[in-house]
């Protein structure tokens, strides 16, 4: 079962995590998120772990646990939502048109 683990302490890494799930039962993989342009974490993350008991006993167990001062969000793992892809940065430009000023279409006037 993949476990959602939420609020998680900046200065926390992987093995930290894994540590802590693993007194409850063995552990499969843990995965940080972090920022994909500044590499810094996200705060949140993703523990499998090997089987359906002990990630239900975890889930119930660390709910609320304080680990390094933060109080974590433990629960199941929803499946990613799809949302519409945008254009990059502030989507679609829409057309070239337009007058931009200048001495742009209308040189015989001058």
């Amino acid at each position: 079962m993949n476990i959602y683990v939420g609020n998680i302490s900046h200065s926390s890494t992987e093995d930290t995590v894994r540590e802590l799930f693993e007194k409850i039962g063995p552990v499969e993989s843990v995965k940080l998120i972090t920022d994909k342009f500044t590499g810094s974490p996200r705060g949140f993350g993703f523990v499998q772990m090997q089987n359906t008991e002990d990630s239900k006993k975890a889930i119930e167990e660390l709910n609320g646990y304080e680990l390094e001062g933060r109080a974590l969000t433990v629960n199941e793992a929803r499946e990613r939502e799809e949302r519409p892809r945008s254009g990059g940065f502030g989507g679609s430009r829409g057309g070239n048109g337009g007058n931009r000023g200048g001495f742009g279409g209308n040189r015989d006037r001058y």
